[in-house]
């Protein structure tokens, strides 16, 4: 991790740089607060947030005064081609209205992708926060992989959050901005929260142990999905765990767990909560099992275990802390797999150690100072 001194704060230049900053989804919103705080704090620029509406209440994430504008846009029975296209034409519209020097989008969304292909057809540079993520398989995730291979390329900043994702983007030839090494806003987000709700978290349960998971992929939607309910009936009625299972807001991601698990013993169906509520469902759970790449950041700096519903993952640096382990979404493996962990105490605790591959909390100021000192250097 490089030193924040490297990316300090330069002097910027009289004119008011404008940043705008694209949100689309809860995921984007929770890592990019901290980012959009930090830029706030920026003497002499002026940084505001634009929700695209493909995910609702965003706004609370965010200081009233930072919100430039919401899109009134209805995301539902789209296909992702068709929302990445109506996001772009309707964000391209509005940057057409305004003077923007800098576009910041973040991850693989389909609003960051949209965010950056408008950005480009109006001629304003892009920055890319969590950059050159890679599974290497542009069918897991997708369209997600995609999205980032595209928003790489077009990225004049790109802020990759380890060494390893800077490698990734350093060996493609399409990639020519500026690379970064910054750390990952999202652990920003969880230790700020964490710290801040410590003093209140519930003591663990006794009995049977805690098993957190949430399964919302669309590799995984389907069959795979019933697949890793049968695991969870099998594990709820062979073994002394209890499971909250998340829910989701899609209709068509929740019902097949709806169906499969409503009223099983010792499972709970959880509404989708907020950020803080899920960091303090995560702080008391024992185990979590989840094909969502944020919970793969998150898990190991909270010292939780994670078993990952994925046959591959783009955050290598998480399995080499050994935090993690591929499981898929094979019942009997997914159910050996806990049982194993509950069998082997050794590796338990060796999994359950807190490690930090993806940052200490710093990132959002050294992505901060890093466009302060591009903004001045540009000027000049």
């Amino acid at each position: 991790m490089p030193d924040s001194a490297r990316f300090g704060t330069s002097r910027l230049p009289p004119a008011l740089p404008f940043l705008v900053s694209i949100v689309g989804t809860r995921p984007e919103a929770i890592k990019m607060a901290p980012v959009a705080r930090a830029l706030a704090r920026l003497p002499g620029a002026r940084h505001q947030v634009f929700l695209t509406g493909q995910h609702d209440g965003l706004d609370r994430h965010f200081d009233s005064e930072q919100i430039l504008r919401q899109l009134r846009f209805d995301p539902r029975d789209r296909s992702v081609a068709s929302l990445r296209e109506a996001l772009r034409a309707l964000l391209c519209g509005r940057f057409r209205r305004q003077h923007i020097d800098l576009v910041l989008v973040h991850g693989d969304t389909t609003s960051a992708a949209a965010g950056a292909f408008a950005a480009r057809d109006c001629g304003i540079a892009v920055a890319h926060v969590e950059a050159g993520l890679r599974s290497f398989d542009l069918d897991q995730p997708w369209p997600e992989e995609g999205h980032r291979v595209a928003i790489d390329a077009l990225a004049d900043l790109l802020f990759a959050p380890t060494e390893e994702a800077a490698r990734n983007l350093r060996r493609e030839r399409r990639v020519t901005g500026r690379i970064l090494v910054t750390g990952n806003s999202g652990i920003d987000a969880l230790l700020e929260t964490r710290a801040r709700i410590a003093a209140a978290a519930p003591a663990a349960a006794p009995g049977r142990r805690l098993i957190l998971v949430t399964c919302h992929r669309r590799e995984n939607q389907g069959e795979p999905a019933r697949a890793v309910c049968e695991a969870i009936r099998r594990m709820v009625a062979e073994l002394p765990v209890r499971v909250a299972a998340a829910l989701h807001l899609n209709p068509r991601v929740r019902g097949a767990i709806e169906q499969a698990l409503a009223g099983v013993d010792h499972v709970e169906l959880v509404e989708p909560l907020g950020y803080e509520a899920m960091v303090r469902l995560m702080e008391s759970s024992w185990l979590i099992l989840t094909d969502s790449g944020g919970l793969q950041e998150e898990a190991p700096a909270l010292g939780r275990p994670v078993l990952v519903l994925r046959n591959v993952t783009e955050r290598p640096e998480a399995l080499a802390t050994g935090s993690l382990e591929l499981v898929g979404t094979d019942p009997d493996r997914i159910f050996a797999a806990v049982a194993g962990l509950l069998a082997d105490q050794a590796k338990y605790a060796r999994m359950a150690r807190p490690a930090f591959p993806f940052g200490d909390g710093r990132a959002s100021e050294r992505i901060a100072g890093a466009i302060a000192q591009w903004l001045a250097e540009r000027e000049r």
